[in-house]
């Protein structure tokens, strides 16, 4: 039925363009991160073949991270919509 489509539609789009989730742990009282980011990576490359391209995705989150904190944003919706934006250019433009 419908799930089934639903299921297949979601594992083509990810064979044809692959998903990094970034994992963080973020204390709620002072809003610094506490934990990450690590990386997932799904049909997009395999971490440990990438390394390099790994270690800079690393560097261009913790920039985020420090504008964020130097803006003093500590909403984390604000702060995950800033990540996926500079993560989805990052990797846009390296791949």
């Amino acid at each position: 039925g419908d799930v089934g489509n639903i299921v297949i539609r979601d594992r083509q789009q990810l064979a044809q363009e692959g998903m990094v989730i970034v994992v963080m742990a973020m204390d709620k009282a002072s809003g610094t991160i506490v934990a990450g980011p690590d990386f997932v990576s799904r049909g997009f490359v395999y971490v440990r073949d990438a390394e390099e391209l790994m270690l800079a995705a690393e560097r261009r989150v913790e920039q985020v991270l420090e504008d964020c904190e130097m803006q003093r944003i500590k909403d984390w919706t604000t702060i995950k919509q800033n990540v996926r934006d500079a993560l989805g250019k990052f990797f846009y433009d390296k791949t």
